[in-house]
């Protein structure tokens, strides 16, 4: 067999999610010369992002290739990945809040491990989430929200008007003493078609500010190079260094080799501990023990509300409205303490409904989906070190890695905080005239952090508190699995400013 090719950089950047992307993009803007590696290629966009078949899980970019398997209690089930240039941005919801300042505490109730505790304070990384709130082009509604942090400069463009049914929601809302905000939005609205297929599909027009739309072109305008359909299996050690990388084409399965002064791991916090313990790095660093540990993935769940008649006009964006009264506890509920976000959610889209239920379903409740409208729950999980990533030796993907297994479980506490959460959700729901509710509880990894955790204790914690990995000295982490608590708000815009934060760490290294 050949040896592979070899190529040598700057940087290494494996992952184009919000990790990788806001790590290389301080580098690009400094001239080094940076190698990005995607797992997945490209999303092509147009009309057929709209239709049933451009859902997230229907399309090619969700990947069960690699051997994945997740323990549920009817066994070990396939798991899947997303795998595309731009990473789980091209298909999430574009909500981009910041952490609250207390979220880098860590609560009692949420958890007792010292080491369960952020290394960094909110008002270190407040600079970087203001640089990435206007890379992005966010949207928001400041002054509302009754827990918003310290903000040193104010969003760079307004919300929407609200639509039909967030200003039903709204109403109710207020009539229940409580204080809705608007959700901090990704989302161009000059380009935006107010269509209803926003979070999990890709948007056809590109008015969604993802990273393949917003920011990996004009890096590669200054000279990054973009790797796509690289799937990286090993990061090669020779004493205290990542000395290569190497990846297949998925391709064509050719074998690559590459080599750079500085690596940036940053594939999602199920597959960067996945290439750490595939390539043994575990049994070089003191705090190897927690690598693959501590997964979290919000206990999250979707409540909708069935009007007499559609509660939207048609084709009408309205994923607009949150919730925060409730953030760090409900009154009713002391003992629970904090628990999280209710905010405004879209019903699927018909065609969808229709593809993925069973036949004698897809009809009948496809009929429904028009006289519903929902509120989504993030109720802040557990860190809790039984919840892990591991390697399975047993069994090889086509590509020469590894599978690998996951491990998770709520806590009674996680379903308590979720439950607390669902039935205010279902207050304001019927107060806007819903007939009754349904509650669909979220089984995906798409909040998935944890897992590398960074931390000041070097037994207790895989990075340092500029995320390099302890025992490599040339070897960062900057995805959400570097996380010690999941927060109560999607983590998008937290992963970016702290890579941003690492990747100005690194131009001074580079």
């Amino acid at each position: 067999m050949s040896a592979p090719a070899e190529e040598e950089y700057d940087a290494i950047v494996i992952g184009s999610g919000f990790g990788g992307c806001l790590a290389a993009l301080p580098l690009v803007e400094a001239g080094a010369s940076v190698l990005m590696l995607e797992r997945g290629d490209w999303v092509v966009r147009g009309e057929h992002n709209w239709r049933e078949e451009g859902a997230f899980v229907l399309t090619p970019h969700y990947t069960t290739e690699s051997a994945y398997a997740r323990r549920t209690p009817m066994g070990w089930r396939q798991q899947g990945l997303c795998a595309c240039v731009g990473g789980p941005s091209v298909f999430y919801g574009g909500a981009s809040f910041r952490f609250r300042e207390a979220d880098f505490d860590t609560a009692p109730e949420i958890s007792t491990d010292p080491a369960a505790c952020w290394p960094l304070g909110y008002a270190e990384l407040e600079p970087f989430y203001g640089r990435v709130e206007k890379v992005l082009g966010i949207a928001g509604e400041p002054g509302v929200d009754p827990t918003e942090p310290a903000r040193s400069q104010p969003y760079g463009h307004r919300s929407p008007p609200l639509a039909t049914v967030a200003t039903r929601i709204a109403e109710a809302a207020n009539s229940l003493g409580l204080r809705p905000f608007r959700i901090p939005m990704a989302i161009d609205a000059a380009r935006c078609h107010s269509c209803t297929t926003c979070d999990a599909f890709a948007c056809a027009v590109s008015a969604k500010n993802d990273l393949a739309t917003r920011l990996i072109p004009g890096m590669l305008a200054r000279g990054m190079v973009l790797r796509p359909s690289t799937v990286v299996t090993r990061l090669g050690r020779s004493g205290s260094r990542v000395a290569f990388v190497d990846a297949v084409d998925a391709k064509t399965e050719a074998r690559l080799r590459f080599r750079g002064e500085l690596i940036v791991l940053a594939a999602g916090a199920l597959a960067t501990p996945h290439l750490l313990l595939a390539s043994g790095l575990q049994n070089v660093s003191p705090g190897g023990s927690v690598i693959g540990r501590y997964l979290m993935r919000h206990c999250n769940a979707m409540t909708y509300g069935f009007f007499r008649s559609p509660p939207n006009a048609e084709d009408e964006h309205h994923k607009q409205l949150a919730i925060h009264d409730f953030y760090f506890g409900d009154p009713r509920l002391p003992d629970l303490g904090k628990l999280g976000n209710i905010q405004q959610v879209m019903a699927p889209p018909t065609g969808l409904v229709r593809a993925l239920l069973p036949k004698a379903l897809a009809v009948p409740v496809g009929a429904l989906v028009a006289n519903l409208t929902g509120l989504l729950v993030i109720a802040e999980d557990q860190p809790r070190s039984v919840n892990r990533v591991e390697v399975d030796s047993a069994v090889k993907d086509r590509f020469g890695l590894p599978g690998a297994r996951i491990r998770h479980r709520y806590s009674r506490r996680d379903f308590a905080a979720r439950a607390a959460l669902v039935r205010r959700a279902r207050e304001i729901l019927r107060r806007a005239g819903s007939r009754f509710s349904l509650t669909w509880n979220v089984s995906t990894f798409s909040h998935a952090v944890g897992t590398v955790r960074m931390g000041n204790d070097a037994r207790a914690s895989a990075l340092d508190r500029d995320c390099r990995f302890r025992g490599i000295d040339n070897l960062w982490v900057t995805d959400g699995s570097v996380f010690p608590t999941s927060g109560g708000v999607n983590p998008s815009l937290t992963i970016a400013a702290n890579a941003l934060r690492v990747g100005t760490v690194l131009t001074r290294t580079a």
